[in-house]
């Protein structure tokens, strides 16, 4: 089976994120001060294979942990969807 994962890594609520921060006060600076609380992450998508949903929930909650996330300073989630041949 074949599987697209839809990845989101970003930073945890209680930290500061700096890069958010200087956005949301370029976007005040532009006029749209309507805009509040701006959070900067990373999206990541994968295919991956195996041979059920649960092996390639796993698969991508490994790679997530391990790889694409510092579980010190940021969290993710993600989604699977099976991709039919």
């Amino acid at each position: 089976m074949k599987f697209t994962a839809e990845i989101n890594v970003m930073p945890l609520k209680a930290l500061l994120d700096p890069q958010g921060k200087a956005v949301n006060s370029t976007l005040h600076g532009i006029g749209h001060t309507e805009v509040s609380n701006v959070r900067i992450g990373k999206h990541i998508t994968m295919e991956v294979e195996s041979a059920s949903r649960e092996e390639a929930i796993e698969k991508v909650t490994e790679i997530c942990s391990k790889v694409l996330s510092n579980p010190v300073m940021e969290g993710y989630d993600f989604t699977l969807n099976e991709i039919k041949s």
